[in-house]
């Protein structure tokens, strides 16, 4: 009989632990789908982080935080569209290889971009198709012989064999280029946009070809092919894709006038809180930052209210209602005025690389309300 307290204690401690963790695990779901997530992304095989979402996170993180106009997280300053969630897809065609070889034509590609990743509450802004050489792959000639670039969007799964002028195929990009260490950029906004509300995404087909007729004859066969295996060697697409998310405010925050700190320590106040995922078990898919400095509002709004206390006239009045009747009316709450957005790079559950701005999750200012 002497062992049943100590079975009794072990079962409630088990209880107790199941309890603790199913409220865990139903705040922790909460917090993902505050942060535009279904579950907790577990990265098989994290790629690297494109440059261009770490040039704008390294920017977002250096900009002050005070004394200056609020940053707006809902735009996307170095595109100049709206958006607060930068993706970067990587390319997931192939290579269509053709049983009759065009002299001219050095590759032709599918390019498969998976965008069924995007929520439907998020508005589509920008998608920027990147087209880019490795720096050995320039190959000069004495003629100084260029290429030929064709983007077709495809309106029907594409044939190995199928000739450039073939029906289901819609020309969206023509260009003539001669150095291949230089990215080529182009805006596919309309071709992902009517994906994504039109037609389904069969994605796009590329052809690079040598152009002009006269100066391929000069080059000659070997010099054609010295040509097309540098495209084909070095050649790299992927696809920037900007959103806008329905949580995302349109309309910037006014910041409130800043004041001197108010002495008293029990003063409604902005108190320091610094927030570690990997205290939350997060580490192994947010990239940066490895925690940040979220902060909380704590102490109290005493009659009578000052101007430091960023008050508003509401609980100027209620404090004065407090100060005569203290059972009935309670004293205004000390709560964030002015918050301030950060940045975080992440693995989604897809194992893309996401730069997402996020509103209200640093508390800069309190006040009595």
């Amino acid at each position: 009989m002497w062992l049943l307290p100590s079975f009794r204690a072990c079962l409630a401690w088990a209880l107790l632990s199941l309890v603790l963790g199913m409220e865990l695990s139903l705040q922790e779901s909460f917090l993902l789908k505050a942060l535009g997530l279904s579950t907790k992304p577990s990265p098989k095989a994290p790629v690297p982080v494109p440059p261009v979402l770490w040039r704008i996170f390294q920017k977002r993180k250096m900009l002050p935080s005070t004394n200056r106009d609020p940053v707006d997280a809902c735009r996307v300053e170095e595109f100049n569209v709206p958006g607060n969630i930068i993706r970067v897809f990587a390319d997931q065609g192939h290579f269509i290889h053709s049983r009759q070889p065009q002299r001219l034509l050095c590759l032709q590609k599918r390019l498969y971009f998976n965008l069924s990743v995007l929520e439907e509450d998020e508005h589509l802004t920008m998608a920027q198709l990147e087209v880019k050489f490795s720096h050995n792959s320039y190959h000069t000639s004495s003629q100084g012989q260029g290429f030929e670039l064709r983007l077709y969007q495809t309106s029907q799964l594409p044939l190995r064999e199928m000739p450039s002028q073939e029906p289901g195929r819609k020309l969206l990009v023509e260009q003539s280029f001669v150095q291949l260490h230089k990215s080529l950029l182009f805006n596919l906004s309309g071709a992902a946009k009517d994906w994504r509300t039109f037609s389904r995404n069969l994605g796009l087909i590329l052809e690079i070809s040598v152009s002009g007729r006269d100066g391929a004859s000069a080059l000659g066969s070997e010099g054609l092919q010295g040509l097309c295996t540098s495209i084909n060697s070095f050649l790299d697409t992927s696809l920037l894709v900007v959103t806008l998310s329905q949580q995302c405010k349109a309309s910037r925050r006014r910041r409130s006038a800043r004041y001197p700190p108010v002495t008293p320590s029990n003063l409604c106040r902005p108190r320091r809180l610094y927030i570690s995922f990997s205290d939350v078990g997060w580490e192994n898919w947010i990239i940066a930052p490895q925690g940040y400095m979220a902060n909380y509002c704590l102490g109290e709004c005493p009659f009578p209210l000052t101007a430091e206390l960023n008050s508003t006239n509401h609980a100027i009045l209620q404090t004065m209602v407090h100060s005569l009747d203290p059972e009935g009316t309670p004293q205004p709450c000390c709560v964030p005025v002015r918050l301030s957005p950060i940045s975080i790079l992440y693995y989604d559950n897809n194992d893309n690389v996401v730069l997402r701005h996020y509103e209200d999750m640093v508390v800069d200012e309190c006040g009595c309300r």
